[in-house]
């Protein structure tokens, strides 16, 4: 017998969407220099050797999310402790929707995401760290 999945990832975003804050590429890149302000990549690390990296990132792979932002939680990084404003970005904007609705659910505060993610941060002219090729 196969499964019925009954709430799929489309009405998950759509929920998600609803009610957390969406930043543009634009309106993101405008936070990028404040010291009040943590980006956070969600993006896996392959991902982040192939395309780059937005400068001065915090990197939190998406499965250690909610046990990174816990302080009761074993893996708990300082940086999710401290009283800023948190940026979160994935690919294409899909888990970084979700993500900030779970660390907004979670109690962390102010949470946004960005709108298309790494893609239109690099399409819109944001910053981009590359890392060097391997030497032969």
């Amino acid at each position: 017998m196969s499964q019925t999945i009954t709430r799929g990832f489309k009405a998950m975003l759509a929920e998600a969407n609803a009610r957390i804050k969406t930043l543009s590429a634009t309106e993101a890149m405008a936070l990028q220099d404040r010291d009040d302000v943590v980006f956070v990549d969600l993006r896996d690390p392959r991902e982040l050797n192939r395309e780059g990296r937005l400068p001065g990132a915090v990197h939190c792979p998406r499965g250690m999310l909610e046990f990174w932002i816990d302080p009761e939680s074993p893996y708990h990084k300082p940086v999710f402790a401290q009283d800023k404003t948190f940026v979160f970005f994935c690919a294409a904007g899909w888990r970084s929707a979700l993500s900030t609705a779970t660390a907004q659910d979670m109690g962390l505060k102010p949470v946004a995401h960005i709108e298309g993610g790494f893609t239109a941060w690099k399409e819109a002219g944001g910053p981009v760290e590359t890392s060097e090729p391997p030497n032969s």
